[in-house]
Formats: C-alpha cells, sequence, structure tokens
C-alpha cells in the first residue's frame, strides 16, 4: 500500500474528520477553538477527493497514537513505549511517541490527575500563589475546585486571578515545577509545552467550587480587577445551561426577561432547550411563540447572542438576589 508522507497535520485532520462522517465530526468541533474550527474547515472545504490509501494510512496514524494515548494514560510515557515496542518494534514506536508528545501532546502534572485533592494540597498549599495557580490550571477541573475550596479564604481570590490571567509558561518553568512536585508524590512525570491558564480554565475551577466559595472569590475579583470578574461572571452560566433551572426558575426567569429576548434566542436553541421553556410557559403563550417564529425569517447569530447574553444577565441577576437557585458542585445548593 502507498503511503503519503507528505501531508500536513492540517491536512491529516481534514482527511480524519471527513472519514469519521458529520455526526462525529460536529462532536470533534465542540472541543475546538473557532480559530482551529476555521483553519480545519477550510482545509476539509480544499479536499476534493480522499484516496482510499490515503484514508486508510491517516485513519492507521490515527489509531496508533490513541493507544499509545491510553497506554501513556494506563502507565506513564515509558510504559506506552514499552508496550509499543513489543508490538511495532523500536523504530516504529519512537515514531508515534514523538508524533504524539509533537501533535496531541501529553499534558503536565498528568500524574497528579491519579491523586487525591486532599493528597495534593498537602503538598502545595504552603508553595507561591503563581506556582498554585500553575499547577491548579493543569489539573482536573473537579480536583482543582476541591482544593480551591479548601485553600485558605485570603488566597482563593489570588489564585483564581493568577490562573484567569495566565497566559503561557515556559517549559523549564513547568518542567522544573514537575520535578518537585513529582518528588513529592513519587510518581511519573512527562513535559508539555502547552498553553494553560485564561478564564476558561478558572471559570471551569469555580463551577465545581462551592457557591460560598465562588461567592467569596468575585466579591474579591471585582475590588482587584472588575473587568476580569464581569467576564468569569458571563462565562460562568451560558444561555444553554437554563435546561439545569428547576421549573420554578425557569417560570421566574420567563417572566422577567423580553418577549423578544426569548424569541430571538429560541429561534436557534437547541431541542432540548426549546421543550423546557415551552413546558415552563402557559399553552397560549407557548402557541403564540411558535408562530412568531415560524415567521420570523433569518436572523444574525450577533443579536441571538445578544439576546442570550441579556437572558443570561437576567438568571444571575435573580440568583444574587436569593430569587433562583443555580445547582453547582457545592453541598449548599441543596434545597432542604
Amino acid at each position: 500500500m502507498a503511503r503519503q508522507t507528505k501531508l500536513t497535520g492540517r491536512q491529516k485532520a481534514a482527511i480524519l474528520l471527513i472519514s469519521m462522517g458529520p455526526d462525529v465530526s460536529a462532536q470533534i468541533y465542540k472541543h475546538l477553538s473557532e480559530e482551529e474550527i476555521e483553519k480545519l474547515t477550510l482545509e476539509i472545504s480544499s479536499v476534493k477527493k480522499v484516496d482510499p490509501d490515503q484514508k486508510e494510512d491517516v485513519v492507521e496514524q490515527f489509531h496508533q497514537i490513541a493507544l499509545a494515548q491510553d497506554y501513556i494514560t494506563q502507565g506513564g510515557i515509558n510504559y506506552a513505549k514499552t508496550v509499543l515496542e513489543k508490538a511495532l518494534g523500536e523504530q516504529q514506536a519512537v515514531n508515534i511517541i514523538n508524533r504524539l508528545t509533537s501533535s496531541l501532546q501529553v499534558k503536565p502534572f498528568d500524574f497528579a490527575r491519579k491523586a487525591e485533592p486532599s493528597q495534593i494540597l498537602n503538598f502545595i498549599q504552603n508553595e507561591h500563589p503563581q506556582t498554585i495557580a500553575l499547577i491548579l490550571s493543569y489539573l482536573d477541573a473537579t480536583q482543582s475546585s476541591q482544593i480551591l475550596s479548601e485553600l485558605p479564604q485570603e488566597m482563593q481570590a489570588d489564585i483564581a486571578r493568577r490562573i484567569a490571567l495566565m497566559d503561557s509558561t515556559s517549559p523549564e518553568t513547568i518542567f522544573e515545577v514537575e520535578q518537585i512536585l513529582e518528588r513529592k508524590l513519587s510518581t511519573t512525570v512527562t513535559q508539555d509545552y502547552t498553553q494553560t491558564g485564561g478564564v476558561q480554565a478558572v471559570v471551569e475551577v469555580l463551577n465545581g467550587v462551592d457557591r460560598s466559595t465562588e461567592r467569596t472569590i468575585l466579591d474579591a475579583l471585582e475590588i482587584q480587577d472588575p473587568e476580569l470578574a464581569e467576564e468569569i461572571k458571563k462565562r460562568m452560566f451560558v444561555f444553554e445551561d437554563i435546561v439545569t433551572l428547576d421549573n420554578r426558575a425557569i417560570q421566574r426567569v420567563i417572566r422577567d426577561v423580553e418577549n423578544d429576548d426569548l424569541r430571538l434566542s429560541l429561534k436557534v436553541a437547541s431541542e432540548e432547550v426549546r421543550e423546557v421553556l415551552f413546558k415552563n410557559m402557559s399553552t397560549r403563550m407557548a402557541e403564540t411563540f411558535k408562530e412568531e417564529m415560524e415567521f420570523m425569517g433569518p436572523v444574525r447569530l450577533r443579536d441571538v447572542e445578544e439576546a442570550q447574553s441579556r437572558i443570561v444577565s437576567v438568571i444571575r441577576r435573580l440568583e444574587e438576589v436569593g430569587e433562583i437557585v443555580i445547582a453547582r458542585g457545592g453541598g449548599d445548593d441543596i434545597i432542604v
């Protein structure tokens, strides 16, 4: 079989997505950035025909990399290399590992994701806030949420702010911090050059903390950096999350938002969101909305996003005054 050796990584990704079909590709798109989606879509659109041998080669490469990633998760990069060498030979194993670390990249602190949050907390609580922020930005959001909740309140907002403002960290610094934590946890470590931190990272962490911790951190951030606090709050609850509210809360939201905003938002909403909202309207109101939406015609995406943003603002305001409850990871949202 002829092997294609001159394809770029983006070309291979395009061929892979074409091979997997639109449904699977759509799910993958959800995990990509807007820039990645634009570049990949452009690449896909330029593919006129996929050669069968080319397709088979790309799919096989992806399969091997996926297996290698699985082996790394099980026992680290050395374990993966050993298994692959036995199965495929030394040279091919090296090629796959190199391709994996250069394209998919093994995340730093992978070893720490297998440790208990309380164990990690014991080792890092006395470190510099920037070091703690770096480690938390690489851990699973659930782990980071638990650790952040247990740190002293006077440190929480500072660390959350450092995560949000973190752009990229040099491999040398990451490796040094990894080595320190490795010695303390006595596990395997792998190096990585990936970008971490950012507003979305701290949003994911805050989404998992209890309500009291979240409010403490956001209140402090509003004083330290109001613009950052507002950006975080905007991302904490998105329009599609309305399905997580209980019926009473949804009915209250419907009463408080503008009907025009609701119609615009429902025009492009998912079937799940529509069903939940229509269910909490009166029969007459739901029928009226459906008729008006049917004759509304095309709408601009920007107008829809602005309408959804206004609805989210209403939801956040209602929560702040205690009129509704947004479920979170902590136990203080349990209604008794």
